[in-house]
C-alpha cells in the first residue's frame, strides 16, 4: 500500500512537471535580488518577473501595474571608460517619471584613484524625479534641455551614466506604452546619395546647412559659469576678462563629409576617396574645424582615451569618440574656406551606435573650468545639425503589415521574423537528422560534421544571439501561471522561447529528454565543444567510478525537488536559488556580471574539458525536469542487439555520458541522444555481432582453390601403389 501511495505521489508530481512545455523566458524575481525596491514602491503588493523586450519587471498594486524595475545592463549596456558597462538598477513609474536609480556595478578606473565612488552614486541619484523623455544634458546647455552637473574630473563616466540611464529608461517606457510617440512609424530608412555631386564653395555649403556653425564669445561662456566657483588660474579662459568679453572663445564649424558634395568639395577628391576607404558600411565621418582660445580636442587628451569635449547626441543616445575614431584633416582646397588653427575628422562607427546620419543630431561641446587640483565644473553648449535633404534618398515607406491596434505579441513576432525563420530552419534540419538517423549513422563522418555544426548553431544563434536558453525557472513560472491565471499572451511574448518549448514538448513525448539536452541546449553545446577541443589537445579525461557516477546522477533530481519545494512557498526565493544554473551569466548577460557568478560559470565550463558534460549529468535541474517529463515517451528509435550487454560492452564503454548499463539497456532518463552508440551498432569493425557477420561474408565470398589434375603420358608405365601389409 505504501509503495502504491508513493507511486501515486510521484506520478502526480511528474504530471505537474510535464506542464513545463510552452513556458516563456522568466528570470529571477527582481525584488528578491534587490529588496530596496520595496522602499521605492511602498504600496506594491507584488513584483513580476523580468520579462519582455527589453526585459523589465512590472510592479503591481493588486492587479494594477504601478511601475517597472530593471537593470540597465540588460536593456542598454553602454561601454564606459573601462570598456565595461555601468549597471544601474532603475525604477520608473507608469507616469513616465524616474522613481529611483542606484549603481549596482561599475569598473571605472577614475573612481579607483582619487575620486570616491560615492560621487557616482550621488550623480546617478540626481536623475530621480525627472521624466524618461526629458532632454538631460551633462553640464547643461541648449534650449529645452535639463542640466545635470558632471562628476568633477570624470566627464566621460558622467556622460556614459547619463546615456545609460536615459536610453534604458526611454526604451522600457516606450515598449510599455508609458510615453506618447514612442511607436515605430515603420518608415523606410533614408540613405546618403553616394552618387550625387555638385561643385560648391564654402559659402554654398554653409548657406544650405551642409556645414553648420557654433560660435561662442568669451562673455557668453563667462555668463554660463556665473554663480559657479572661480578657477583662480591666471589663464582661465572661462573667467571674466575686462575688455575681452567679445573675444572669440571658439568659432567652430562642423559637417558630415560622407555625402560626396560635401566631402569632395571640402577635402578634395583624392582625400575624400581615401577617407571613404576607411569607412565600413553605415559609418559616418564628421569634420570639425575651429579657431579660438579653446581646443575642441582637449589639451590633456592621451592615446587610448576618449575625447571628452566634443561628442554627438541623437535620440538621447550619446556618441563618444575614441582615439581610433580620429582621422587627421589637412588644409583643404575649398574656395572661400577660412584658415583654421585646429581641424580633425571623427568617425562615427555604425556598429553598436545606431547612429543615423540622415536624421537630426546634435553636436555637444563641453567646456570645463578647473576649480581645484582634481576638481572641475562643466557646461555644455550645443548646436543642432540636419543633413540637407538633397543629399539623401528615402525609399517609399512600405505599407504597414500590421494594424496599429495589433496585440503586442503579434508585433513582437512580426519584428523578429528573421530570427524565427532561422530557428525554424535549424529545427527542421534537426528533425531530418532524427527521422533519417538510421541512414546517417552509417556515415559517421557526415554525422560528426552535422553534429558539430549544429552545436555551433545552438551555441551562437540560440544561446548568445537569440538568448533562448531554456531554464528550470520556466517550469516554476508555468506552474504558477496555471495556478494563478493562465494567459497565452504571456507565453507568446518571446517567440524563440515559445517555439523551442513547442519543439521540446513534441520530442519529449516522442523520444524523451535527450533531443534537447544533446542538440538544443546552448550550455550543453558549449560543454561538448570545449570537451572536443580538449581531446584534440590531448587533455587527459577523468571519469568517476561507475558506482559513484550512478549516485551523482541523483544530485540533479534532488536539486530539482528542492527548488520545486521552494517555488510552492515563494517563487522569488526559488528563482534566486535557481542561479545554480549558469545560463543567465553565460548567455543573458554575456559574463558581464560580478566575479562570483562569472567564476562559477567558467569553472563549470572548465570542468567539461576533463569530464564530458559534468554539469549536465550531475547538476542541471532543467535536465532533471525534462528527464521526469520524458518518461512517457512513445518511441525508442535507438536500436539495440540481443548481444548488447552480454557479452558485448563496446557501446557501454564508449558512451560519453555513461547512459548505457552493463546489461546493455539505455537509460533514456540520462541519454543525450548523441547517436554514437548507433554508429557503433552498425560499424562492422567495432560491434562484435556485425564483425562476425562481416567475416562470414568475407569467407563466403572467398574463391575456392583451383583443383590440380595429374596427367600421365600414354607410354608411361603404370604405377601401382604397394598393397598394404597385413598386420
Amino acid at each position: 500500500m505504501r509503495v502504491a501511495r508513493t507511486r501515486s505521489f510521484v506520478a502526480q508530481l511528474l504530471l505537474v512537471l510535464s506542464l513545463l512545455v510552452l513556458a516563456p523566458v522568466a528570470l529571477a524575481g527582481i525584488d528578491a535580488k534587490h529588496p530596496q525596491l520595496h522602499e521605492v514602491f511602498p504600496g506594491a503588493t507584488r513584483f513580476g518577473d523580468i520579462e519582455g523586450t527589453p526585459p523589465a519587471a512590472a510592479v503591481y498594486r493588486g492587479d494594477k501595474v504601478i511601475g517597472y524595475a530593471f537593470e540597465t545592463v540588460m536593456v542598454a549596456p553602454v561601454p564606459a571608460y573601462s570598456g565595461a558597462p555601468i549597471n544601474i538598477l532603475m525604477s520608473i513609474g507608469t507616469d513616465g517619471s524616474i522613481r529611483d536609480a542606484r549603481v549596482l556595478e561599475q569598473h571605472e578606473p577614475i573612481l579607483l584613484v582619487g575620486i570616491p565612488v560615492q560621487k557616482l552614486y550621488d550623480f546617478v541619484a540626481r536623475y530621480i524625479g525627472h521624466r524618461v523623455d526629458d532632454r538631460i544634458v551633462v553640464g547643461g546647455g541648449g534650449s529645452g534641455s535639463v542640466r545635470i552637473d558632471a562628476i568633477s574630473s570624470a566627464t566621460v563616466t558622467s556622460m556614459v551614466a547619463n546615456e545609460t540611464i536615459m536610453n534604458s529608461a526611454l526604451k522600457v517606457a516606450a515598449s510599455r506604452k508609458l510615453i506618447a510617440g514612442a511607436a515605430d512609424t515603420g518608415a523606410a530608412a533614408a540613405q546618403v546619395r553616394g552618387d550625387y555631386f555638385v561643385p560648391a564653395d564654402w559659402q554654398a555649403l554653409t548657406g544650405n546647412g551642409a556645414i553648420d556653425h557654433l560660435q561662442l564669445a568669451r562673455q557668453a561662456v563667462t555668463d554660463a559659469f556665473k554663480g559657479q566657483p572661480e578657477s583662480g588660474l591666471i589663464d582661465d579662459p572661462t573667467a571674466p576678462a575686462a575688455g575681452h568679453g567679445a573675444d572669440t572663445f571658439i568659432d567652430l564649424y562642423f559637417a558630415d563629409v560622407t555625402p560626396p558634395t560635401v566631402g569632395r568639395n571640402l577635402l578634395g577628391a583624392a582625400a575624400h576617396a581615401e577617407l571613404m576607404k576607411q569607412l565600413k558600411p553605415g559609418d559616418t565621418a564628421i569634420a570639425v574645424m575651429a579657431n579660438g582660445i579653446y581646443s575642441f580636442k582637449g589639451l590633456g587628451y592621451v592615446r587610448g582615451g576618449i575625447f571628452d569635449r566634443v561628442h554627438l547626441l541623437q535620440d538621447g543616445k550619446l556618441v563618444l569618440f575614441k582615439d581610433t575614431d580620429l582621422v587627421s584633416m589637412n588644409d583643404t582646397p575649398l574656395r572661400g574656406k577660412p584658415a583654421f588653427a585646429e581641424q580633425a575628422i571623427f568617425i562615427v562607427r555604425n556598429s553598436g551606435s545606431g547612429f543615423d546620419a540622415t536624421r537630426p543630431w546634435t553636436l555637444q561641446l563641453m567646456v570645463n573650468r578647473q576649480v581645484g587640483p582634481l576638481q572641475s565644473i562643466y557646461h555644455t553648449f550645443t548646436s543642432d545639425y540636419r543633413m540637407p535633404a538633397v543629399y539623401t534618398t528615402r525609399p517609399e515607406a512600405a505599407a504597414d503589415a500590421l494594424p496599429a491596434d495589433a496585440p503586442l505579441w503579434v508585433k513582437v513576432w512580426h519584428g523578429r521574423r528573421l530570427d524565427i525563420a532561422v530557428l525554424l530552419a535549424g529545427l527542421s534540419v534537426l528533425t531530418l537528422i532524427l527521422m533519417f538517423q538510421d541512414w546517417i549513422v552509417k556515415r559517421p563522418l557526415l554525422l560528426e560534421r552535422l553534429r558539430v555544426g549544429f552545436l555551433i548553431y545552438t551555441l551562437v544563434f540560440i544561446g548568445w544571439y537569440g538568448l533562448a536558453q531554456l531554464s528550470v525557472v520556466n517550469i516554476f513560472t508555468f506552474i504558477q501561471s496555471v495556478l494563478h491565471g493562465f494567459h497565452w499572451e504571456t507565453f507568446l511574448m518571446d517567440p524563440l522561447i515559445f517555439i523551442l518549448w513547442v519543439f521540446v514538448a513534441a520530442t519529449l513525448l516522442l523520444l524523451g529528454r535527450g533531443v534537447y539536452c544533446g542538440w538544443l541546449c546552448p550550455f550543453g553545446a558549449l560543454q561538448v565543444l570545449v570537451n572536443k577541443a580538449a581531446k584534440r589537445l590531448h587533455v587527459p579525461q577523468f571519469e568517476f567510478p561507475r558506482v559513484v557516477h550512478e549516485r551523482l546522477w541523483a544530485l540533479k533530481y534532488v536539486i530539482l525537488l528542492v527548488l520545486f519545494g521552494m517555488s510552492l512557498q515563494s517563487l522569488n526565493t526559488a528563482e534566486h536559488y535557481a542561479e545554480i544554473e549558469p545560463f543567465k551569466t553565460t548567455f543573458t548577460l554575456h559574463f558581464a556580471r560580478s566575479w562570483s557568478y562569472v567564476l562559477y560559470a567558467v569553472l563549470l565550463i572548465g570542468v567539461s574539458a576533463f569530464n564530458h558534460k559534468f554539469y549536465c549529468r550531475y547538476v542541471c535541474p532543467l535536465g532533471a525536469g525534462l528527464a521526469v517529463s520524458g518518461r512517457w515517451r512513445l518511441f525508442e528509435w535507438l536500436r539495440r542487439r540481443p548481444e548488447c550487454g552480454s557479452p558485448c560492452q563496446v557501446c557501454a564503454n564508449e558512451c560519453e555520458v555513461k547512459a548505457i548499463h552493463a546489461d546493455g539497456r539505455i537509460d533514456f532518463n540520462e541519454c543525450h541522444y548523441c547517436l554514437d552508440c548507433q554508429v557503433t551498432r552498425v560499424n562492422d569493425h567495432k560491434c562484435p555481432p556485425v564483425v562476425q557477420q562481416r567475416k562470414k561474408r568475407e569467407r563466403a565470398a572467398r574463391p575456392l582453390p583451383t583443383p590440380i589434375a595429374l596427367i600421365t603420358p600414354a607410354n608411361a608405365p603404370e604405377t601401382r601403389e604397394p598393397a598394404p601389409v597385413a598386420d
